[in-house]
């Protein structure tokens, strides 16, 4: 809760930051393309390329480089992608269920009350945070779709529900996977810094966008005579088979969700695993084995030690590897996990401040430019970025300091 109240402390420096004339953005952009505009695309690339792995080849051996990405990809594939995609199964059959018999509808019943006191929402925006709970991101943007539903809102509001259901999405996976490797009470608490950080999130993308557009504080995101009844059909089937169709329907959309996440897992994983772990531990020598790499991202975060220590309580600069990771994909990220465990740098703490940060951010920087874009405000999109990084941050922070005092609490 400290880092929540620092962040709003400092809520008008971050808005300053924010709100850099667009103008001299562009003049910035136009010097840096009259400088370097003459060098072809395809060039940079290539230096760029050539650069990354010229850097590992000559640390690992080009040979040992090219074994060790191969073999890292194709064990996290065996051990962390299946292993997810059976997660994602049996949670997508869960929600299934949860949705055909009503518990859904319960749920946003009881959550109604706290949406307006906590994000400034009206109540029927808890159903986007249970079915984003239970699914993923893109799950407020079929909901926002609806105009009944879009109807309730602000625009500034339904603007705002980008990060809103982005702060709850993959949560059910998320969390069972850290109870999974062993972590209950740690979960509980990084869930609670999940939704500290989803009240920052929400209510600082409102602020911006009410600055940069005060008339959306009183124009509706749907006009009431745009909205049409809709007709519910009430299932006439029998129990057992609605509860079958819904097993199956809920674990096919799993598989759906766990194929989508192994590009992240395979390619940013691996990438951060290379970056992260040394050389084989018995020799001291690359080897071309899995897991093996140069230590880049550890040796920033020993340099850097004292701020992450301070703020998320992490005791080695490695487990910096999971909030870079989370920010394009949390899968990728919780399969850096079992091996963080298995090297004894995870702990309590660690695993309450990935809960909150994996929630919370939950590969963000992958999809936020295309859930505006698909709301209709493709043009807010920095803003909400911006928004959503300090959200994460502060969510990452306030699991910690709940974590100290549980701590403290259960001594």
């Amino acid at each position: 809760m400290f880092g929540f109240f620092c962040v709003s402390l400092h809520l008008n420096s971050a808005c300053t930051v924010a709100d850099i004339d667009f103008n001299t953005m562009k003049t910035i952009k136009k010097i840096i393309k009259k400088l370097f505009g003459w060098i072809p695309a395809g060039v940079i690339c290539l230096v760029v390329f050539a650069a990354l792995f010229g850097y590992l080849g000559s640390k690992m051996g080009t040979a040992n480089m090219l074994n060790t990405i191969m073999n890292t990809a194709h064990d996290l594939l065996l051990n962390t992608v299946f292993y997810l995609m059976a997660i994602c199964v049996l949670t997508g059959a869960i929600g299934k269920i949860f949705v055909e018999f009503g518990v859904v509808n319960l749920l946003e019943k009881m959550l109604r009350p706290l949406m307006k006191p906590l994000f400034n929402l009206p109540g029927v925006a808890s159903l986007g945070a249970v079915l984003t709970f239970l699914s993923d991101n893109p799950a407020i943007i079929s909901l926002a779709h609806d105009k009944k539903f879009a109807s309730y809102f602000k625009k500034y509001q339904f603007i705002s529900l980008n990060n809103f259901g982005t702060s709850f999405g993959m949560g059910l996976l998320v969390i069972v996977f850290m109870v999974g490797q062993g972590y209950f009470m740690e979960s509980f608490v990084g869930f609670i810094g999940a939704m500290v950080g989803c009240i920052v999130s929400t209510r600082l993308m409102q602020y911006f966008v009410v600055k940069a557009y005060p008339r959306f504080k009183e124009e509706n995101a749907a006009e009431l005579d745009e909205v049409e009844e809709s007709k519910e059909k009430h299932s006439r089937k029998p129990v057992f088979l609605r509860v079958l169709d819904s097993l199956l329907d809920g674990g096919r959309t799993g598989v759906d969700v766990g194929m989508m996440i192994i590009p992240g897992v395979l390619v940013i994983s691996t990438v951060v695993m290379i970056f992260t772990f040394g050389p084989d531990n018995a020799t001291g020598e690359f080897t071309g084995a899995a897991y093996q790499g140069v230590e880049l991202l550890p040796w920033i975060g020993a340099k850097l030690s004292f701020v992450f220590e301070w703020l998320f309580g992490f005791t080695d600069p490695h487990l910096i590897a999971f909030p870079i990771t989370a920010i394009g994909a949390v899968g990728a990220a919780l399969g850096l996990v079992p091996n963080f465990a298995a090297a004894g740098w995870i702990d309590g703490n660690a695993i309450a401040v990935f809960t909150a940060i994996g929630m919370c951010w939950s590969g963000f920087l992958s999809t936020h430019t295309a859930m505006l874009d698909a709301l209709g405000y493709r043009r807010l999109t920095s803003k909400d970025i911006l928004s959503h990084t300090i959200g994460g941050l502060v969510a990452g922070i306030a699991a910690h300091w709940m974590y100290v005092l549980v701590a403290m609490i259960m001594a």
